[in-house]
C-alpha cells in the first residue's frame, strides 16, 4: 500500500521504517536537516523493534495522493502540516498519531472528504539525530475514533498496522485520549530538569509534583464529564479512585508507569524538543489541562506552574536544577 507519513521525527520515523520493512511503499514529509538526512541515507531504526534501514521517498510536501496518511507531527505543528498537504490528501483515509485532545478534530476540519481516525501510541522513541531513531519502549498503538465502540474501518487499519508495529483497536477513543493525557504528565518535569522520566520518578520530590499534575488532570476530566478510556491498565474506575487518593498514596501511579518502561532512559518527547532547540508541545499537554480546567472552573496550580516552567526552559535552552524546581513549587500554591 502507498502510505504517506507527515512528520518523520521519532514516531514518524518509527512508523516509516517498520511499514517499509513489511513491504509498504512509504513516503515521508520532513524539513531541514531531517529531510536532507533521509534523502541521503534513509531512516535508521534501532532499539526495541530491532534494526531496520528504510529508504522512503522524502519530500517537503506531498505531490501524489497516498492510500493512507499518518500524521505524526507534534501537536503544535499538525494544523499547518495538514493544511500544507490538504489539496493532495483530502479524500484519503487519515490516522492522526498524536498527543493532546484535538488532533482528529483538526484533521476532520481541514480534510472534509477524508475518513479520519486517531492513534494513541505508547511507543517511546528517541530521535537521536536526523534520520536516526532509537525505540526505547516497544509498546502498543491504539486506534479508534469517537466515544463509542471501534468500527469495522478502524479494525481494517489496525490489521494493516499490526505486522509493522503492535496495534489494537480501542473503544471510547475520546475517553482514551484523556487517559493518554494523564500518561503524558510524564513529559514536563524531564523537560524542565533535563533528566530522564525514570530519574524524575525516582526523585521523591519530583515524583510528588508529577503525581499532583496527574491527579489534577483526572479531576479536570471528571469535571468535564469524561468517561476515561482503557489504556495501559488504566481506565475510568482506576483513575477515579486515584483522583481521591492523598498525594503520598497516589505516587503508585507514576511508579507503575516507570516499571513498565524498563531501564533504557526515556527522555520524553518534550525534553527531546528542547534538546533540538525546537518549540515543545507543552501547550497541548499540561496546557490543555489548564484550558479545560478554566472551562470547568477547576483549579490546577501544578499544571499552570509546569507549563510556565517548560516555557521558561524553552526560552533559555538549559534545564533547571532539581533543587530550584522544588523550591519554585514550594513557593507556589499547593495542590489540594
Amino acid at each position: 500500500m502507498r502510505v504517506a507519513i507527515i512528520g518523520a521525527g521519532a514516531l514518524g520515523g518509527t512508523f516509516a521504517a517498520r511499514l517499509a520493512a513489511v513491504g509498504h511503499d512509504v513516503t515521508v514529509t520532513a524539513r531541514g536537516a531531517g529531510l536532507a538526512a533521509i534523502q541521503a541515507d534513509g531512516i535508521r531504526l534501532t532499539g526495541g523493534f530491532g534494526e531496520a534501514h528504510a529508504h522512503p521517498i522524502a519530500v517537503e510536501r506531498l505531490t501524489e495522493r497516498p492510500e493512507l496518511v499518518l500524521v505524526c507531527t507534534k501537536a503544535q505543528d499538525a494544523e499547518a502540516a495538514i493544511a500544507a498537504n490538504a489539496t493532495v490528501i483530502d479524500g484519503a483515509p487519515v490516522i492522526v498519531v498524536q498527543n493532546g485532545l484535538g488532533g482528529v478534530a483538526t484533521a476532520r476540519r481541514l480534510l472534509p472528504a477524508s475518513d479520519c481516525f486517531g492513534a494513541l501510541t505508547i511507543i517511546a522513541a528517541n530521535y537521536t539525530k536526523p534520520g536516526q531513531v532509537t525505540v526505547t519502549t516497544p509498546a502498543l498503538t491504539y486506534l479508534g475514533r469517537g466515544d463509542g465502540p471501534a468500527d469495522a474501518a478502524t479494525r481494517r487499519w489496525q490489521a494493516l498496522l499490526e505486522p509493522a508495529v503492535p496495534a489494537a483497536v480501542i473503544d471510547n477513543f475520546v475517553g482514551a485520549q484523556w487517559t493518554k493525557l494523564v500518561v503524558n504528565m510524564l513529559n514536563a518535569l524531564p523537560a524542565i530538569t533535563g533528566l530522564s522520566v525514570q530519574e524524575v520518578v525516582a526523585d521523591p520530590g519530583l515524583r510528588l509534583v508529577m503525581t499532583a499534575s496527574m491527579r489534577e488532570t483526572v479531576r479536570v476530566g471528571m469535571a468535564r464529564g469524561v468517561r476515561f478510556g482503557s489504556l495501559q491498565a488504566l481506565g475510568d474506575r482506576r483513575l477515579r479512585a486515584f483522583s481521591r487518593l492523598p498525594l503520598w498514596a497516589g505516587q503508585v501511579l507514576p511508579l507503575m508507569m516507570r516499571a513498565r518502561m524498563g531501564d533504557v532512559p526515556n527522555l520524553g518527547s518534550t525534553l527531546q524538543s528542547i534538546r533540538r532547540g525546537q518549540p515543545t508541545e507543552i501547550d497541548f499537554l499540561n496546557g490543555a489541562v489548564v484550558r479545560e480546567a478554566a472551562e470547568a472552573g477547576v483549579p490546577v496550580p501544578v499544571n499552570v506552574h509546569l507549563t510556565a516552567l517548560v516555557h521558561e526552559v524553552e526560552g533559555v535552552g538549559t534545564p533547571l536544577p532539581v533543587a530550584e524546581v522544588l523550591r519554585r513549587f514550594a513557593a507556589s500554591p499547593a495542590p489540594h
